[in-house]
């Protein structure tokens, strides 16, 4: 969410005064996307990174306010859980070199955390889920101190009305229930910023959609939850279930889920937003002093900030941002599908793909979203989740196709295209999308790795389950560190 909250109970006033807030800031906005000056000539990229921090046997270590305090560095920041942290790196442009200026940074932020968070017992990984987790972990005594985290849990739990049910079924079947939204703290994501005009923006939302699928299929790195193998990428079925406010009447209704993929392609931005104030009750109605009306006929830039709040509680796999930066708003697709991890080279090489894509499909001749339907992207988007490099996807002109022939064959080539449009050097663009081939042609990504090892533990040393997860953890571990790519990671 990215805000502090002094309040955690609402009042009919508050949740009054807020929906109409939200409705007066979408009226603004729907004004500047029709003549204000957007920042766009430049397009900056943006990542994220939330981290697990680990004991020395492979626990969860519930000490990041500590080891905040420690680091003192604005760029990290406090995530749900106690055993969380986020990294934001510096914005840039990623022409000529800033793939390997974003890996400088990336490696000297984690470096210097991991020397702080060794003060306090403690080390981080990057993992889509931290396999050793427990549900005696994910509890709501383990919810970080800030307070926006407890009014964010009392208001999702409120709205539900009972308790969460998580039912996932996979290799394996969960099935357990909790009293709070602790369990979306296992799920530490890696997010992609990616700064668009307005009217490219639904080029790039409906391409950033597209490929969802295959990005999940080829970044899976989460397939352990409670001690059992699910999804590829359980992240994906933890989170839409974890923080779903709606009883099972609700949904049977067809009330859409905070966590959501989308139901159509989109024309504008706008769409997004309107649909946004549509369908989703406010979660914190939490108003500011600004009139954005009075501040757009001043001249002034409108911050927006209810329908900014609004739109953070409102949990899209690509979600649309309106931001300001030096005095100049601009816009921004968040692309939040991908597990964090396993090192810093696999990472950028999720990032070089996923923005050479966008790019090459958003100024494609013939769109891929006129070719392929809505709910087909969606399928694909669960398959992926499900199999990972194992998935079978749906793609115009191939009807049904394994994504790593679809990724060799048909999506490389373009993801090379489009990274050249933005100037990324050659170097860069050929050893981070190196990363991605043999991804495919090993068949090897993190989440193949972990449970190859796990397997490994279990059946050569003769390990159970738990003790082959925390073994699989601490080797995952001392590897991440090495900053080789995982498709290149001994099993034992």
């Amino acid at each position: 969410m990215g805000r502090d909250v002094a309040q955690g109970a609402f009042s009919r006033e508050d949740r009054v005064r807020y929906r109409q807030k939200v409705r007066r800031c979408l009226d603004v906005f729907a004004l500047m996307l029709d003549d204000f000056g957007f920042d766009a000539d430049r397009p900056m990229t943006g990542l994220e990174i939330e981290l697990n921090l680990i004991d020395s046997t492979a626990e969860p270590a519930m000490r990041n306010e500590e080891i905040l305090a420690d680091i003192a560095d604005p760029l990290f920041q406090t995530e749900l859980g106690q055993f969380n942290l986020e990294l934001n790196a510096l914005p840039r442009l990623i022409e000529g070199t800033g793939f390997a200026d974003y890996e400088n940074d990336l490696r000297g932020s984690l470096a210097r955390a991991d020397e702080r968070a060794a003060k306090s017992d403690a080390k981080i990984l990057l993992v889509g889920i931290l396999p050793t987790l427990t549900e005696q972990h994910l509890i709501e005594d383990n919810l970080s101190t800030n307070e926006r985290y407890r009014a964010l849990n009392d208001q999702i739990v409120g709205a539900r009305g009972e308790d969460i049910e998580l039912d996932i079924r996979g290799v394996e079947r969960l099935r357990t229930h909790t009293d709070s939204i602790a369990p979306e703290a296992a799920c530490t994501s890696l997010q992609f910023h990616l700064q668009v005009a307005p009217d490219s923006f639904a080029d790039y939302w409906n391409a950033s959609q597209a490929i969802a699928a295959v990005q999940v299929a080829v970044g899976a790195n989460s397939p352990y939850l409670y001690g059992r193998q699910l999804w590829a990428e359980t992240r994906i079925a933890l989170f839409e279930q974890a923080t779903d406010t709606r009883p099972d009447e609700l949904k049977a209704q067809g009330v859409r889920p905070r966590v959501w993929f989308g139901e159509r392609w989109i024309t504008s931005i706008f769409d997004l937003f309107e649909e946004n104030v549509r369908y989703f009750p406010p979660l914190l109605p939490i108003c500011e002093d600004e009139d954005p009306v009075e501040v757009l006929h001043a001249g002034g830039v409108p911050r927006l900030g209810e329908l900014r709040l609004h739109n953070g509680t409102v949990y899209r796999w690509n979600r649309p941002v309106y931001d300001i930066m030096d005095g100049r708003p601009h816009l921004r697709v968040e692309n939040r599908v991908l597990p964090a991890g396993p090192t810093v080279v696999d990472m950028l090489a999720n990032a070089a793909f996923y923005f050479g894509l966008a790019r090459a499909l958003a100024e494609a001749d013939r769109p891929i979203w006129s070719q392929l339907t809505f709910s087909s992207a969606e399928e694909n988007f669960h398959a992926a989740a499900r199999r990972g490099m194992g998935a079978v996807l749906h793609w115009p002109g191939l009807g049904d196709v394994p994504v790593t022939e679809l990724v060799l064959d048909v999506l490389l080539p373009k993801a090379a295209a489009g990274l050249d449009g933005f100037g990324v050097a050659p170097a860069q663009r050929d050893r981070l999308l190196g990363v991605i081939e043999q991804r495919c042609r090993t068949g090897r990504n993190g989440a193949a790795w972990q449970t190859d090892a796990v397997w490994a533990a279990e059946r050569h040393r003769g390990m159970d389950r738990d003790a082959a997860l925390h073994h699989m953890a601490q080797r995952y571990a001392e590897l991440q560190r090495s900053n080789e790519p995982v498709h290149t990671w001994p099993i034992d």
